[in-house]
Formats: C-alpha cells, sequence, structure tokens
C-alpha cells in the first residue's frame, strides 16, 4: 500500500510543477547493481555528434563530483564512451556525449557503485569518475552549444528507491530566500503532513520551496485514529531545550480535542521500563529538527474542523506559535488505523506500557513470603539481616524432571561484603534489619541500611518470581576513608560449584582456580555462572550506570561501561577458588579511598539456577521446520511446527513483519487447518530499511538507532546518509538493517508489535536470532504471545559469541536472564561439537542446568553426542543432516512420557566403563533406550554396567539392540556384557528390553 501510494505521488509530479520534469518509477527494468538506483533520462533534440544537458538533479549525497556518471543509448542498451563531463555538483550537472544512436532517449546513471565483501555485509563503493571519450571526438566539442537534450524524467528503479519528494533538495538560492520569508533569526518551525516524512536533516525538501511559506498545520483524521503530523525546526543557530506544547483543538461547538492526548515523541515519552521520561532536545545550527507530534482523536468525536495551536519555544529563542487545524472525519477508525502504519499510527506504540505489571508467567508461581525466607518454583531465598543473602537453595532432582523436598545449598553462608581499611582490619557494621517494600506475586524487594563509623551501606533488593535477584548496594563515607580493598565474598558449597562459565572461560569442570581482570574495552564479560545441573548462580556486578552493550558482531562499537565501584581504574577482578569448606568467588576492589560524602554504588544481579523442571515430553513432540515451505510437505515430514524465516514471500523485511502480513496470515491459517504452528523470526537487533517509521526513528538521534560510520548497501548510503552501522543484508529482496541502540522505546513498539501480530495474524511465538533487549522485553513479550490461550514458544538460537569481535562472551552466559522464557535453544553458528568436552555440551549448548532443552545447528551437529541431551539438527537448514530417523526411532520408543536420566546423574541405571564414553537413557516401563556418545580420542570398545533392578528389567530375559535410524547407525544386536565398539566422536542408541 505504501509503494503504490507513493508511486501515485510520483507519477502526480507533473501537475504540481509543470515546469519540472517527473519523477517516475523504472520497475526494475535494469541492471541495478551495475548500473545503480537512478537515472535521468534526456531526449536529444538536437543534430550533430554532440548532445549537451544540463540536469538539475537537486542531490542529497556527499561528493557527487567525485563519481562516475555512465551514459547509455536508451535504444540499444549500448554504453556511450564519448563523454565529456563540465560541471557536476549537487544542485546541477552539466555533460556532453555523443548521441550514438541520433535523436532519442538517453540515460544518464549517476550513483553507480560496486559491491565487494560479503554478501551479508557488503561494501558498497561508488565508482570514481572515469576518461573514456576518445582525443578525436573531444576535439569536435564546439565552444558554445545550447542545451539540446533536456532533462524528461528523474527514475529510480521503483519507488521505493526514490528521492521524491522529501529528498529532492532545495539549491542555496532558494533555501536562503524561503527562510528569509519568515523574518526570523533564531529557527523557522516547517508544519508537514505524516505522509511525508522528513528524510533530511541538514537541508531543506523542494517540496518546500514549492509550496511557498506556510506557517500552520493542516491535515485530516478519522474518528479514534492515531494521528500524527510533524513541526520541523530548522535552526537559524544552535539550539537548546527545543519542546512544543499544545491547545486543546476545539470546534466552536463546543467539542474538543484535549490537549491532554497530544504529545510529541521527540521531547519525551515512556521508556522500555514504563517509565516517563523528558529529552533535552538540541538542534545544531543549519540543521533540521523533526517533531513528531501525537493526536489521540477520540473515538466520539463529532466530525468537523478543529483548531487550536502548538507553540514551539527553544532556551533564549522567541516562541511560535503554529496554528494546527485538524478535519475529523464521519468514519470510525478501527484499532486506531493500526493497521495502515504507513500513515505513522503506530508511533503511539513506542510510548506502550503493554504487559509492563510484573505479573507471574507459567509454570512459575507466585513469590511467598515467610519470615525472611521467599519461595518460588523450586528454589528459596532466605535473606540475611543485612539486605544480602543468607542461603540460597534450590530443590531440584539431578534428574531435572520433579522437585524434592530436601534442599541444595548453593551458599555455606551468608554473602558479605568486607571493607578492609588501610590498616588491614575490617569495618564492622550494624544492621538496622530488613524492611519489606513489596510482596507482590511477582515481585518481593526490602531495603537494608548497614553503618559504620565511617561507612554507611544502603542496600535495595528484590526477587522476582523466575529466580531473578536484584541488588542495589550504595556505599556513601560518612568521613574521610582509605581501604586496602572492599570485597563481596559468595561462598559456594562445592556441590553447587561442579561447573564453571564465564569470565573468559568456557563451560568447564570449575577449575581449581580462576583469577580475571576487568577489560571491558575488550571483553564482553561482567559475570560467570557457577553450579550444577541442579543447583547454581549466575552473579554480574554492575554500577548505577551500566547501559547494555551491543551484542555479536558488534560489541566493540559499544561495549560495557566500566563500572567505577567494582573495575575501580581497573584495578577490580575476581578470584574463584577453595578457602575452607567453600568455593569462594572473591569479587575485590584493591585500594581506593572516599571523601566523606562520596557514594559509590556495588550493584550485582544474582539468577538462580536451574529456573524449572525440564520439559522432556515437549521436546520429543516439538520439531521444527526451519523454513518457508509448503504445509503439506513439511506435515508429510513429520515437523509440527514451522519457523518462518526472514527474506521470503510472506516475512521478507528482517525484524518488520508487518508489509506482508496478511500473506503470512493466509499462510499461518493453512498451518493450523493442518494441524501445524509457525512462528516467525522476529528481534530487536536490527530493523530493516523498509520500516514504515524509519525517519521518525531517525528523528530521534541516537535513541534507536546506533551511531556509526555508516557505510553498507548502497540504499542505506543514498537515503539514510550517515551516522548508523549496517547490520544484516538480504541479497534477494535487498533488505538492508541498521542496528539498533540497545535498550529503547523500540522495545514497546515491539511488544505492541508482537502482540498484534499473535492476535491479528495468528502466529504462535516467535524464533529469535540472538537478542538485543534484556528480561523486562522478554517477560512483556512472553506475556503477550501467551495470553488468551496462545502457545507462546519461543526459541533462541545464538552463534558463538566466543570470540574478539563479540567480546569473548559465553552465548549461555549472554542469554541467561532470557532463559526462564523459552522453551528451547538452538546453539548454535560456529559451535564446535567436534572439539569440545561433555562439560562444555551441557552448560554452553544443552540448556540442560537451566530447565531448557536445545538442538544442534552448526553442520547439523553431531548427531550421537547430540542425543546424550536430547538434541538433534533442525530440518532442512543444514543440508547434509537429518533428523528424520531420529524422529521415527523416537516414536517407535514411546519417548512420550519416558524419564531421561543423564550421565551426569549420579545413580545413572546404565554408565560404561570408560569415563570418556557417556551413557543417557530414557527409560519407560519395562524397556530403555540408551545414547552413547564418545569422546574418546580413538576408536574404543566399552562395557554397559546396568543396574537392571532400575531398570525393571530381568538381565536373563534382555536384549540389547541397536534399531536401524537413517543416517546415525545400522541395526545391530548385542549379547548381555558384550562389549561395544564406539567409532571415534560417535555413539548408538541401544534399546534395552
Amino acid at each position: 500500500m505504501k509503494y503504490c501510494l507513493l508511486l501515485l505521488a510520483i507519477l502526480a509530479f507533473g501537475s504540481v510543477d509543470a515546469q519540472r520534469p517527473e519523477y517516475i518509477s523504472g520497475n526494475n527494468s535494469w541492471n541495478t547493481d551495475s548500473l545503480g538506483d537512478h537515472r535521468v533520462v534526456v531526449q536529444f533534440n538536437g543534430v550533430g555528434n554532440v548532445a549537451k544537458t544540463t540536469v538539475e538533479w537537486r542531490r542529497r549525497d556527499l561528493n557527487p563530483e567525485g563519481k562516475r556518471i555512465i551514459v547509455q543509448d536508451a535504444r540499444t542498451g549500448a554504453k556511450v564512451r564519448n563523454v565529456k563531463v563540465v560541471t557536476v555538483n549537487n544542485e546541477k550537472g552539466t555533460l556532453l556525449f555523443e548521441p550514438v544512436s541520433g535523436k532519442g532517449r538517453y540515460y544518464l546513471y549517476y550513483l553507480v557503485s560496486k559491491n565487494s565483501g560479503s554478501p551479508n555485509y557488503p561494501t558498497v563503493h561508488y565508482l570514481e569518475p572515469e576518461q573514456t571519450a576518445s582525443a578525436a571526438w573531444l576535439r569536435t566539442l564546439p565552444a558554445q552549444l545550447a542545451v539540446n537534450a533536456p532533462v524528461v524524467a528523474f527514475e529510480s528503479s521503483d519507488a521505493f528507491n526514490s528521492f521524491y519528494p522529501m529528498e529532492v533538495t532545495a539549491t542555496a538560492a532558494e533555501t536562503r530566500t524561503l527562510l528569509g520569508k519568515y523574518r526570523r533569526s533564531d529557527y523557522v518551525v516547517f508544519p508537514e503532513d505524516r505522509q511525508y516524512p522528513v528524510k533530511l536533516f541538514a537541508q531543506l525538501p523542494y517540496r518546500w520551496v514549492q509550496r511557498g511559506a506556510v506557517k500552520d498545520f493542516k491535515g485530516s483524521a478519522m474518528q479514534g485514529e492515531h494521528y500524527s503530523f510533524q513541526l520541523a525546526v530548522y535552526a537559524l543557530k544552535a539550539l537548546e531545550d527545543l519542546t512544543v506544547h499544545f491547545s486543546d483543538l476545539k470546534d466552536g461547538k463546543g467539542n474538543v480535542i484535549p490537549a491532554s492526548g497530544m504529545s510529541c515523541i521527540n521531547t519525551g515519552g515512556v521508556d522500555y521500563t514504563g517509565k516517563p521520561f523528558t529529552k533535552m532536545v538540541q538542534v545544531a545550527k543549519d540543521s533540521l529538527q523533526p517533531l513528531w507530534c501525537l493526536v489521540e482523536i477520540p473515538a466520539n468525536s463529532r466530525p468537523g474542523v478543529y483548531r487550536g495551536q502548538a507553540v514551539v519555544n527553544a532556551a533564549g529563542a522567541a516562541e511560535t506559535r503554529v496554528p494546527v487545524q485538524v478535519t475529523v472525519a464521519a468514519a470510525r477508525a478501527k484499532e486506531g488505523n493500526i493497521g495502515e502504519p504507513w500513515e505513522q499510527t503506530r508511533l503511539h506504540w513506542l510510548n506502550s506500557t503493554l504487559a509492563q505489571e510484573n505479573t507471574v508467567i507459567a509454570p512459575y508461581t507466585p513469590l511467598a513470603v515467610k519470615d525472611n525466607r521467599i519461595d518460588l518454583l523450586g528454589r528459596r531465598v532466605i535473606v540475611d539481616s543485612s539486605g544480602l543473602p543468607a542461603q540460597l537453595q534450590t530443590f531440584f532432582t539431578e534428574e531435572m524432571t520433579e522437585l524434592k523436598t530436601e534442599p541444595n545449598n548453593i551458599v555455606t553462608e551468608p554473602l558479605h561484603f568486607h571493607f578492609t581499611g588501610a590498616d588491614g582490619k575490617d569495618l564492622k557494621f550494624k544492621s538496622k534489619g530488613v524492611h519489606y517494600t513489596r510482596q507482590e506475586p511477582g515481585t518481593v524487594a526490602w531495603t537494608a541500611t548497614n553503618v559504620s563509623p565511617s561507612v554507611q551501606m544502603d542496600i535495595a533488593a528484590s526477587l522476582e518470581f523466575d529466580g531473578f535477584l536484584s541488588y542495589t548496594v550504595k556505599v556513601t563515607a560518612l568521613q574521610d576513608v582509605d581501604f586496602r580493598n572492599i570485597n563481596l565474598h559468595i561462598p559456594f558449597t562445592r556441590e553447587a560449584a561442579t561447573y564453571l562459565m564465564g569470565l573468559g572461560e568456557k563451560g568447564r569442570l570449575r577449575p581449581d582456580s580462576l583469577s580475571w581482570n576487568w577489560d571491558v574495552a575488550n571483553k564482553n564479560q561482567d559475570g560467570v555462572w557457577v553450579g550444577a545441573v541442579n543447583a547454581g548462580l549466575q552473579y554480574s556486578l554492575r554500577d548505577e550506570n551500566y547501559v547494555r552493550p551491543l551484542n555479536t558482531n558488534f560489541y566493540l562499537q559499544k561495549p560495557l561501561l566500566l563500572p567505577a565501584s567494582w573495575g575501580n581504574d581497573h584495578k577490580g577482578g575476581i578470584i574463584i577458588a577453595q578457602k575452607g569448606k567453600s568455593i569462594l568467588a572473591d569479587n575485590y576492589t584493591g585500594a581506593r579511598s572516599m571523601k566523606k560524602g562520596d557514594t559509590l554504588y556495588f550493584n550485582f544481579n544474582l539468577l538462580i539456577t536451574p529456573f524449572h523442571t525440564l520439559n522432556t515430553d515437549f521436546q520429543w513432540a516439538t520439531r521444527f521446520y526451519h523454513r518457508y515451505d509448503s504445509i503439506s510437505k513439511i506435515k508429510d515430514i513429520g515437523a509440527t511446527v514451522v519457523n518462518i524465516h526472514h527474506g521470503n514471500a510472506i516475512n521478507p523485511w528482517i525484524n518488520y513483519p508487518f508489509i506482508e502480513w496478511q500473506k503470512m496470515k493466509r499462510y499461518i491459517d493453512q498451518a493450523h487447518e493442518n494441524g501445524l504452528k509457525v512462528k516467525i523470526y522476529n528481534t530487536v537487533r536490527e530493523l530493516s530499511n523498509h520500516a514504515y517509521e524509519l525517519f521518525p526513528l531517525r528523528s530521534l538521534g541516537h535513541e534507536v538507532y546506533s551511531p556509526g560510520k555508516g557505510g553498507g548497501f548502497r540504499w542505506l548510503q543514498e537515503h539514510v546518509g550517515a551516522d548508523y552501522i549496517a547490520a544484516w543484508f538480504v541479497p534477494g529482496v535487498k533488505d538492508a538493517a541498521i542496528i539498533n541502540s540497545g535498550m529503547s522505546r523500540w522495545h514497546n513498539y515491539y511488544v505492541e508489535g508482537m502482540n498484534w501480530l499473535t492476535n491479528k495474524v495468528g502466529i504462535d511465538g516467535i524464533y529469535l536470532d540472538d537478542v538485543a533487549f534484556d528480561r523486562i522485553t522478554m517477560k512483556r513479550i512472553k506475556r503477550v504471545l501467551t495470553a488468551n490461550g496462545h502457545p507462546g514458544i519461543i526459541d533462541l538460537h545464538s552463534a558463538n559469541q566466543y570470540n574478539k569481535s563479540d567480546g569473548f562472551i559465553n552465548s549461555a552466559n549472554l542469554y541467561m536472564e532470557h532463559f526462564p522464557y523459552l522453551n528451547r535453544l538452538w546453539f548454535g553458528e560456529y559451535f564446535d561439537y567436534e572439539n569440545n568436552s561433555p562439560d562444555f555440551f551441557l552448560t554452553e549448548v544443552s540448556g540442560i542446568p537451566f530447565g531448557l532443552m536445545g538442538e544442534m545447528l552448526q553442520d547439523g551437529g553431531n548427531a550421537w553426542r547430540g542425543m546424550v541431551y536430547g538434541m538433534t539438527c533442525r530440518i532442512p537448514w543444514t543440508e547434509n543432516a537429518d533428523p528424520t530417523g531420529i524422529w521415527k526411532l523416537w516414536d517407535d520408543f514411546g519417548m512420550q512420557g519416558s524419564k531421561m536420566i543423564g550421565y551426569w546423574v549420579s545413580n545413572s541405571p546404565v554408565k560404561t566403563d570408560q569415563a570418556a564414553v557417556k551413557a543417557t537413557v530414557y527409560k519407560r516401563n519395562g524397556k530403555a533406550l540408551v545414547s552413547i556418545a564418545s569422546w574418546a580420542e580413538t576408536d574404543t570398545d566399552v562395557l554397559l554396567k546396568i543396574n537392571w533392578e532400575q531398570l525393571g528389567i530381568d538381565p536373563a530375559k534382555a536384549t540389547i539392540t541397536a534399531p536401524a535410524v537413517k543416517k546415525f547407525q545400522d541395526a545391530r544386536s548385542f549379547k548381555v556384557g558384550e562389549k561395544i565398539p564406539v567409532a571415534r566422536n560417535r555413539g548408538w542408541l541401544l534399546l534395552i528390553q
């Protein structure tokens, strides 16, 4: 719809100004990859071998004189070689060329570029001018020649690539003349309709020259519409504290559109946590700042003409009163007209608080408080009189399939701080006790104050239903004081410190000692997970200035900020080693001083793992087909859920599934009729250049889009210009994304969008490809996806981020705060399934210590090792791997209802006689499916050590067979007690019954 409207506007240009050539769409009629997306159509009407044209192209791009111009004969398509560029600048260019076919049309391509580098992260260079004209032809050029090849049209490859009308620039003279009509020396306000988003931020569009000096705004809306318009402020001097305020809009008959329903997204709003905020808007001299104004038209408003005003102010400048007139039609908008987002009706989503209330999400249970004990699903927190945790416990069995009554203690004693003075003595604190400030099903919060003669420590903490425990620790110096060290001690039990992941260590058995120092410029590391399968703790160290960094390939462009408290100018660090009966995590700062009244924030977050028991039946029954394909084909293969990536017919644009939503709905309806569910790719790390709101979001500065060096696909360079980070590009559909800034109001839009897709389109969940938002947004997403009985399935893919560009972080550590709301992991690209240990599989890939299960990606994974953790690959993403044979065995065996007993379970009924060959049991009444996989360095033979009583099988009657499984194993039988050959890096699926 948007492109149809734009094309109509383009074709109608001639009616606006008959003296100007038309702007038209070329309907992709030429090779844009070699010639670019823009050309000028000229008509040679002269005689002889020299054509002259002067093109008033009003270009926005930088350095036009440094870009190549290619002249093409429209009749033959041949390149004209005899060309002389006389002058080129942004306003116009004059060329001479040989009209090789005589009278007729010729094309001038003026933004010719070449791609290099990765297809998905292209580097685009504009070709430099070239000299191809022959000396003989150049000698024939007359000294004076009138224009004999006038411009007929400006043609873009399609409507989406057009510069018309808001990127066709005014000349310098036109700009001076227009600005002069406003008689201002500080700034000028240009009212503009929502259909024409301001796209230039340092130039005026020619459209404003054509219409003349306009000082009021007039627009039309529907009853109940989320209406918007622009007040674009052009700064004649540097402006500070730009604001806009509104009056009521009245129709003169007593009907009112109240000012309380009017706002400006540029000057404030509601952040992603639900808190209102204001923005200080500054405008540099000779810059253009659009102010996007939102108007909520009441659904019961009477049709008519409503008038009022918007008042624009800037510090040290005169106010500007802009008369505003909105004509309200008799028609009523459906759902605020959000079904027409090209009208910018969804901008109000930026300030949404949908699903912000911290209600409990299944399968979690309400928090229960008794004295200083707080119970939550499978876990318990006991609060010390200091306000810090006295004990952290879990109640999960080793199998992770059920809860028990006896706790697993995570710490040996309360978490505690040491403030060691210059004399080597620790400060003694007196606690004023714990005060509970909030007791709700989803959140319990408390405060505590601890005082010593020289330091006061104020603690504010909150525990949420999923096991997230957040501490704000404000330390205030009551007098000048010097410290030899400040330490936070977390004394783990040995049982809860089996494995470690983070601080530069891949997931592994916990080393005897670990020493780590802060290096935020290069490493996305501020915490660690220490745990066992059924009891563990992730903690991260932060201060009051924490900002979520960019992730994946972009970490180094926006890294962590060094916390002033913990980092202490890089003197701080962490040592984890045994001390007495504890595995002590010593989080230290090194020596520092504080002056009286100084404050430091020693904030930290804790995640108590696991989050819930394993849902193994979901793992066996839910089989993803990860590609847009025919429903009948997917159903015949045996998959149950379709994952729709981006870059296809029904979801073409990355993280913006709102344009082809009707096609998507038809597909989903068909899937539902055939008993299949459909999930779509949608996250917020980057955003397609096809988003209707791209330029309103650009008007917010760096709130939504990260600053960067620009570049990337040519559309971005030609229309966005500069100051962005180019992200994923899909060559087939030419979808070019821009990196988002991290945490912003775009997450509010994202939540509203997911709610709309769930209810309007019928999606059954989302596929996340790495995540650029935090747990607050994740909870909101889970709420809207699962409302009203919707399944809300979420699976998360991550590429291995343990590398330089990603900051050497473990994907599982990075995303652990999201794990409580996921249904499956898909870890992932660049994960090495051949050369990593079982401990790596368990902690970084499988998800099992966190109550999750996963799948493998890179090259299909290792099928034998994967099955030890209940994992297969995903069809048909990896062509050389196929899990359908394993799926069939699951069904034949009856995996639904079986009990998974992993090799990590101390009393597993089936083990091997070799530590490097692991065995996991899937047990049913009277039979068991045993998965064996080898990490031995060579082929080997193993003997099964079977507890027949636990299996409930009579060894005298038992059989051990390896059923034939496609692309996994040939059929074979083994005798009880017979050694089983296991090839290196492979294994077996054995049926014992």
